[in-house]
């Protein structure tokens, strides 16, 4: 199985088949990580990630906490390198033997918000060699209306794994690259449309998008249900913003999760995204690179 037919989505049907016989039928023994996230724009009332993790999640499953594992830690982390730069190699290891996962294993990855924070670690698994990364389609959201069980509690900690990780799987754009891509390429802009406009800004010190990117809200790569659209769907939607197989394309969002979501939505429909990590919060703290306000000149 070459990479670009490995499957990216199951779904709760073939997620709980593999549950019960241990492995996927077409990949390795699966390990399930939650992946929910108290994080910028999550709806008001909705519990944290740990806490509702605990209050019910697939069973099996072991939480992952992107604030700390999945980006450096919040105590390391500078201004101009962003809100969620990257987590050391080393770290990210250490971390991904901490939840099971074995070489040749399925992860399995969710949340509860369209997998618009569990997409983080779907790209930085893949990033960092795990080859088979899948993402439940519809989330938690899916796997109930299924009417799957859920386990409460912490849970009992996983046998650590084996894994090896190395960084460079994917392509990435880095700080010093990301205007020449603008100037060359499609660099798409996964923002809500009034962050990309330069209305409001919540949390970044300047407010705008990079010269040169197309306004592309990733909630609009899926359904009300929180599945994404079908990659023919997928397809038309970024070829009406100019995304072509003869052009190279790039994501980047606020700090570099929802991204992740955009890359997955891209690669779905056949295209082979670059990702640039630092994304919006680390060109804003770059008071010397320019910001454009407004849509996208014609």
């Amino acid at each position: 199985m070459t990479e670009r037919e490995r499957p990216i989505l199951t779904d709760p049907d073939e997620l709980e088949v593999a549950l019960r016989d241990g492995r996927y039928a077409d990949g390795g023994p699966v390990r399930v990580l939650d992946v929910r996230w108290g994080g910028v724009g999550r709806p008001a009332g909705k519990p944290d990630g740990r806490d509702a993790f605990e209050l019910g999640h697939i069973p099996g499953a072991v939480y992952v906490d992107l604030d700390t594992e999945l980006a450096l830690p919040p105590a390391r982390r500078r201004p101009e390198d962003g809100r969620h730069p990257l987590p050391e190699l080393d770290e990210l290891q250490q971390s991904a033997r901490s939840w099971g996962i074995d070489p040749g294993d399925t992860v399995v990855v969710y949340d509860d918000l369209k997998n618009l924070s569990s997409a983080r670690a779907w790209w930085l698994l893949r990033y960092a060699g795990v080859a088979d990364v899948r993402l439940l389609d519809g989330s938690l959201r899916a796997w109930v209306s299924a009417g799957n069980p859920l386990e409460k509690g912490p849970g009992d900690p996983p046998v650590p794994g084996t894994v090896t990780l190395a960084y460079g799987a994917l392509p990435v754009i880095p700080l010093e690259g990301v205007a020449e891509f603008a100037a060359s390429g499609v660099l798409l802009d996964a923002r809500a449309g009034d962050r990309f406009r330069g209305e409001v800004e919540p949390v970044d010190p300047r407010a705008g998008h990079i010269p040169g990117a197309v306004s592309a809200p990733t909630t609009a790569n899926v359904d009300a249900n929180g599945r994404f659209l079908t990659p023919g769907e997928l397809r038309a939607r970024f070829e009406e913003l100019g995304v072509t197989d003869a052009s190279a394309v790039g994501a980047y969002c606020g700090s570099g999760v929802t991204a992740a979501h955009e890359a997955v939505a891209l690669t779905l429909a056949g295209f082979a995204p670059v990702l640039y990590p630092g994304s919006f919060s680390q060109w804003s703290n770059h008071p010397e690179l320019p910001i454009e306000t407004g849509e996208t000149a014609e």
